[in-house]
């Protein structure tokens, strides 16, 4: 097996289900196109904001296309390349993409209402407060864990204290965004820019950014750019929509689209072989194949965080139920895709069916900089922009995340029946408070390192699925649809993600036992393992008992079959 097949074989069938199974759950659950969503109808200038379906797919393509889909799939080849690529493919159409585009479609059904009020409607209050809870010490997890990898990214000195000016490069392209992104965002709101002409002033900038990036480095170290990360954070969480995120994402998908199109394109070219074999054992290094292979491959597969994104932020700016389908189900398929064309790259880079002693994105970069090079780009230009693409895949994710952490916060604190706060709930429900509250715990968690958190985060990522699943699947019961096709996926998540929460809960204090215990980190993620135990299993008794019940209360009956 070559992987130009591979790569093609994966390509076929994730447009097949796009056509045939996306479509037939649009048809199921019925779409009304002509129907005002909650994007115009509670249009705010911040969250709620209509556009284009292109703009809209770019904010969730670059959202939910973090670290996952390039870290998992290497890191499973361990396992050999076919169960990675069977979960990747299975996982991606079945699992992932079906829940991606339910929680977009329930949300906007619902006028526009995250995961966690979408609970309380048709489950119950109790419900939606241990979700919400669940939500929020989650993005704990992810901002701590990306801004790690980006501030590693783009530190620009070795151990040595030698200048890596890649890193400094792709650090000054990225801070560069930032500040286009705004004007971007100002100019075409402004002037009504939409359409070609958005496009071709949104492809001049990228260039104009790389060329001026390259040219004028910035070197920092690690800890500043940790800074640095936070402060955009926090920016990103207090900003309307349409003047950072909206405008950076959609700058940012140009990138994240060439890179996937130069490694498909590469492996066209190059027709590498791969030097894994299909099957390797189900036990290696010590990790049993289940669940450690469902819990590495995450984003490829499916992702709890990527509900979040659908109902959190997306959900806000669909002009048209039409475009659900392309944003919600397209964009899952497409990170599908990067993931196989990860675990090709691994396979082939592969040694005698020894992956190479690096990272994932050192194996993954170096793959992608020599293919940029086959197209004529100069070596050291090359590895500035595969060093900016990687970090991107981070930076889009920890703005939207810090945003839906900060409003799962707020919606944590909120009264119950809708009154007005008072007091300390009301200082803490402050939009800037709110950040910071959701930022400092999450900087503390930083301090253990990425590859600290990464377990945990994702057991967590997949348990949030199953308990995002369970959630879709009681709303889809209580609307009158079919949602059988989500029991399967729901159930058996949980299995994976309960049982690799347990073994993590286990090593930790294996720690103690052997003197290593770390209370300011090992300490920490101990009590996030703990309670993001108890809350699934909470969650799960309020929402399952729903589903279970034969009865449909009146108060469910709001939003009916379109």
């Amino acid at each position: 097996m070559n992987g130009l097949t591979i790569v093609g074989l994966a390509v076929v069938v994730f447009a097949c289900a796009y056509l045939f199974y996306g479509r037939w759950l649009v048809k199921t659950w019925g779409i009304q196109p002509d129907a005002r969503t909650p994007a115009y109808r509670f249009e705010d200038g911040k969250d709620f904001a209509p556009a284009s379906k292109f703009t809209v797919f770019a904010h969730q393509f670059s959202s939910i296309t973090g670290a996952g889909p390039v870290t998992g799939p290497i890191i499973a080849a361990m396992y050999g390349w076919l169960p990675a690529l069977l979960w990747i493919m299975i996982g991606g159409i079945f699992f992932g993409a079906v829940q991606d585009f339910t929680a977009l479609y329930a949300s906007v059904k619902n006028d526009g209402k995250s995961m966690g009020k979408i609970i309380e409607k048709y489950v119950g209050k109790t419900g939606c407060k241990m979700f919400l809870i669940f939500c929020w010490l989650f993005s704990l997890l992810v901002i701590a864990a990306f801004s790690d990898i980006m501030a590693s990214t783009f530190n620009g000195f070795s151990k040595t204290g030698a200048q890596l000016v890649p890193n400094a490069a792709a650090a000054s392209i990225s801070v560069l965004y930032i500040f286009v992104a705004i004007i971007f965002g100002i100019v075409t709101r402004k002037f009504n820019i939409t359409g070609k002409k958005e496009l071709a002033i949104g492809l001049v900038c990228i260039f104009a950014m790389i060329y001026a990036g390259i040219a004028n480095p910035i070197f920092a170290g690690r800890t500043t750019w940790l800074y640095m990360t936070y402060a955009y954070c926090f920016a990103a969480s207090i900003m309307p929509m349409w003047l950072l995120i909206q405008p950076r994402d959609y700058l940012s998908v140009f990138l994240l689209l060439g890179m996937i199109l130069a490694g498909v394109l590469g492996i066209v070219v190059g027709n590498p072989s791969i030097n894994m074999p299909a099957y390797v054992g189900f036990t290696v290094a010590n990790k049993p194949m289940f669940p450690i292979l469902f819990i590495t491959i995450a984003c490829g597969a499916v992702s709890g965080f990527h509900s979040l994104v659908s109902s959190g932020t997306s959900s806000k700016t669909i002009s048209n139920e039409k475009d659900m389908l392309t944003v919600g189900y397209g964009s899952m398929l497409i990170e599908s895709t990067l993931g196989v064309v990860s675990l090709v790259i691994a396979c082939s880079a592969a040694v005698n069916g020894v992956l190479p002693k690096a990272t994932p994105f050192a194996i993954f970069g170096t793959a992608i900089g020599g293919y940029f090079t086959m197209f004529g780009i100069p070596a050291n230009i090359s590895a500035c922009i595969v060093t900016m693409c990687v970090s991107a895949l981070a930076m889009t994710t920890i703005d939207a995340v810090t945003r839906i952490g900060r409003m799962s916060l707020q919606e944590i604190l909120s009264n119950e029946d809708g009154s007005e706060l008072t007091g300390v709930r009301k200082f803490c429900s402050n939009t800037y408070v709110a950040t910071i509250l959701t930022l400092v715990p999450s900087y503390l968690l930083c301090l253990g390192g990425y590859l600290n958190i990464w377990p945990l985060f994702g057991a967590a990522n997949q348990l949030l699925s199953s308990l995002v699943l369970i959630g879709l699947a009681v709303f889809l019961k209580s609307t009158g649809r079919k949602g059988w096709m989500l029991y399967v996926p729901m159930v058996f998540m949980f299995v994976v993600t309960f049982t690799a929460l347990i073994l993590s809960v286990k090593g930790i204090f294996g720690k103690m036992s052997a003197g290593s215990f770390v209370p300011m980190v090992d300490g920490l993620q101990l009590v996030v393992a703990l309670a993001l135990m108890f809350l699934a299993l909470m969650v799960v008794k309020h929402c399952g008992g729903e589903l279970l019940s034969g009865k449909v209360p009146e108060a469910k009956d709001a939003e009916q079959k379109a």
